[in-house]
């Protein structure tokens, strides 16, 4: 067995310990941390006001928009009667239904089809197929197998999940190192160990990613849903609200997709961060 020279390597890799981190400077790492996250935050609010500045620029500049007042004194008015809160409730549940469902098959499916070469042969070409057709597409089928009730609206959230999930699960699994199995499988891990303490913790990104992606194809699919069949949701009520060209509660409905998309979407990454803080973060 060859004998490596240690007389050219640096003194760290001749097996010198490295000097620990000072508390001066882990203290300067979390101030850095702190200071660009108080910088993020504010670039948010300064964005978020710039926004709202332009959309108001565009209502008095004669565009068919309400101003912001206008749609503040409507979802005052909607919540006043517990119509908003009603249609939020109804939209969210749905929504919480349809892609938690949808995303822990996907994963499932996803973690077949990467770990097994039998199961991938299998389920690829139906995903695949249904990729290729939007969930929008076979509302109509489902409906009038399922009818207007709350089944065939759930069901097709699934499918959106569900196809925007699978896919990514899957390239999770099959982009693990080989390397790490490998070293998994000398130290005598079995294929059920490997799978747990190596595929499914390097696979967990792209696991989150593509559940951020669901969450977003999950919602525009609701809102879809909701207008062709509903009695209640924020879908229902903005398209009630095109019919008598009432635009500031279509506003409404609009801004409270978006805030709650927005805040769905900000506890997954959080989730997603504690979830990976082994990852190395630039």
């Amino acid at each position: 067995m060859p004998v490596m020279n240690t007389d050219t390597l640096p003194v760290a890799e001749q097996g010198t310990p490295a000097t620990p981190e000072s508390p001066s400077r882990k203290t300067s790492r979390r101030v850095g941390r702190s200071g660009r996250s108080r910088t993020m935050l504010a670039l948010n609010v300064v964005s978020i006001l710039l926004g709202i500045g332009v959309w108001w620029s565009l209502a008095l500049a004669g565009f068919q928009f309400p101003t912001p007042p206008e749609v503040v004194s409507a979802a005052v008015k909607l919540l006043a009667d517990g119509t908003l809160q009603t249609d939020v409730l109804a939209s969210l549940g749905r929504v919480l239904a349809g892609f938690l469902i949808g995303s822990v098959a996907a994963i499932l499916v996803g973690f077949l089809m990467g770990w097994y070469a039998t199961a991938r042969a299998l389920f690829e070409p139906w995903v695949q197929f249904f990729r290729t057709i939007p969930p929008l597409a076979i509302l109509p089928l489902v409906l009038v197998l399922m009818g207007i009730g709350e089944t065939p609206k759930i069901f097709v959230i699934i499918l959106a999940a569900f196809l925007a999930c699978v896919i990514s699960t899957f390239q999770g699994v099959v982009s693990v190192d080989r390397t790490l199995i490998n070293a998994a499988q000398v130290l005598g891990a079995r294929d059920g160990a490997i799978f747990l303490r190596v595929v499914v913790p390097a696979s967990t990104p792209f696991i989150l990613v593509g559940m951020r992606v669901g969450l977003g194809s999950a919602w525009a699919t609701l809102v879809a849903a909701e207008l062709l069949a509903a009695q209640e949701g924020l879908g229902h009520r903005m398209q009630t609200a095109q019919l008598y060209y009432d635009l500031p509660t279509i506003f409404v409905g609009i801004v409270c997709i978006g805030v709650l998309g927005l805040i769905m979407d900000r506890l997954l990454l959080l989730a997603g961060n504690k979830l990976t803080g082994w990852q190395e973060r630039r």
